[in-house]
């Protein structure tokens, strides 16, 4: 299938995105159009005035480093045309499933449907428009819901997912990059092209050289960086709280996770849910405070290293979490509903960020004397990564401004007694 070159977008990031006529008229479709309403950052422009990117962009950048990766000749000599030209249309999709504010939405879809936005990405790509302009194109819709989301089942193109879900996908590499560029919080430099440039496929798996070991510690350490600095920060997550609270407080009224059709569910964006939310009785007081940039303060805060029974139990049971919620509350003598307490890897209440903090390991291959290809883990050559891959998790206590004083005491009193052994300083 002959593809026409349409025309090119112009990237902040990357300079000249050049688009064929097909995957113009995917761009066009009203799912991937609605993109330019769902901001990617949500909550962070109360830290970075200049992270108001959107996940329009971001999906036009994966698909563009999707296309670098299906050029890279290591890669190129696995597919046809037809699986290239479906990688990079599945890497542009791969985000429609996003519900408004992005990652703050989905503790809604899974705490009321048990659904995330990977199930809504496939479901839109299955049953919306996007079906009949991907099939008159004459794609398989099915292969591209599934691609989309690292599930098409071909066990030995296993890589062709990976591209797109896996530990150094094209998605993880566009938003290290574009997340820093639009806050400014750039804590260390990906040259994601290198990275690219030595991706290999090793048993049908997708692999980076062993050439590129100084390239993938810095993509390690640019990932947690901007964990620290920019997905974690603490007001950008007192905003992404506030905004979840609001979704949770007005869903029964709204009936924002009642929609049966995937019309009703794109109808929701940053702009039309916000309007709601500021209309709607139960949410609006939050919606005034963000308006005048009232946060919840941060009344306490400690960093461990997951070792620890006591804090793994922290982070990962609500249950203990609600008893220590509670007693801070009875401690401070206020109404435990003004007390949060937050972790970023476990769907805490009320907000759970989407990226594990883990680093995940990276396949890493290289060639013996006898020109054979081996496999590695990158934990068994790399001593950063290795030194890297415990968990890094933070605990905090948020409350109001006028609680922040009582609270960050009780709970320096209850949280205190976290073994010095579990705490690491940063």
């Amino acid at each position: 299938m002959p593809r026409t070159y349409w025309g090119e977008i112009k990237d902040p990031v990357y300079g000249y995105v050049y688009i064929t006529e097909e995957e113009k008229e995917i761009i066009d479709s009203y799912p991937v159009q609605r993109l330019r309403r769902l901001r990617q950052l949500a909550g962070s422009e109360y830290v970075y005035p200049g992270a108001n990117h959107t996940r329009f962009e971001h999906s036009v950048g994966v698909m563009y480093l999707a296309g670098k990766v299906v050029e890279n000749p290591n890669i190129s000599q696995f597919i046809n045309e037809e699986e290239a030209g479906m990688v990079r249309i599945a890497a542009l999709l791969h985000d429609v499933g996003h519900g408004p504010f992005s990652h703050v939405f989905e503790h809604l879809l899974t705490r009321e449907l048990n659904k995330t936005h990977e199930d809504m990405t496939s479901w839109l790509i299955r049953n919306s428009e996007l079906r009949d302009t991907v099939s008159k194109l004459g794609y398989d819709a099915e292969k591209i819901a599934e691609l989309a989301v690292g599930k098409h089942h071909k066990n030995e193109k296993a890589f062709l997912n990976q591209i797109i879900s896996s530990s150094i996908d094209v998605d993880k590499l566009d938003f290290v990059v574009r997340d820093t560029y639009h806050t400014g919080a750039a804590y260390g430099f990906v040259d994601v092209f290198r990275l690219i440039h030595t991706f290999d496929v090793l048993d049908g798996n997708l692999a980076a050289d062993m050439g590129a070991l100084s390239t993938l510690e810095s993509f390690i350490i640019a990932r947690i960086e901007s964990f620290k600095s920019i997905y974690f920060h603490r007001v950008g997550r007192a905003a992404q709280i506030m905004l979840a609270t609001a979704l949770e407080k007005a869903n029964e009224e709204l009936g924002l996770t009642r929609f049966k059709t995937p019309e009703e569910y794109l109808a929701m964006d940053d702009y039309t849910v916000w309007t709601m939310l500021k209309n709607c009785k139960k949410s609006s007081q939050i919606i005034r405070n963000l308006e005048r940039r009232r946060m919840l303060k941060c009344a306490y805060e400690q960093t461990f290293y997951v070792k620890d029974k006591t804090v793994s139990n922290i982070f990962s049971a609500e249950e203990f979490r609600n008893q220590i919620k509670e007693k801070i509350a009875k401690k401070a003598n206020v109404d435990p509903n003004v007390v949060v307490i937050d972790v970023p890897t476990v769907p805490s209440v009320p907000y759970h960020h989407s990226m594990f903090m883990e680093p995940m390991e990276i396949p890493v291959c290289y060639k013996t004397r006898e020109g054979r290809k081996e496999l590695k883990r990158l934990s068994e050559i790399s001593g950063i990564f290795d030194v890297l891959k415990g968990f890094i998790n933070i605990l905090r206590v948020y409350t109001d401004e006028n609680a922040r004083e009582k609270v960050g005491k009780a709970a320096m009193e209850i949280l205190g007694e976290i073994p010095s052994s579990a705490k690491i300083s940063y």
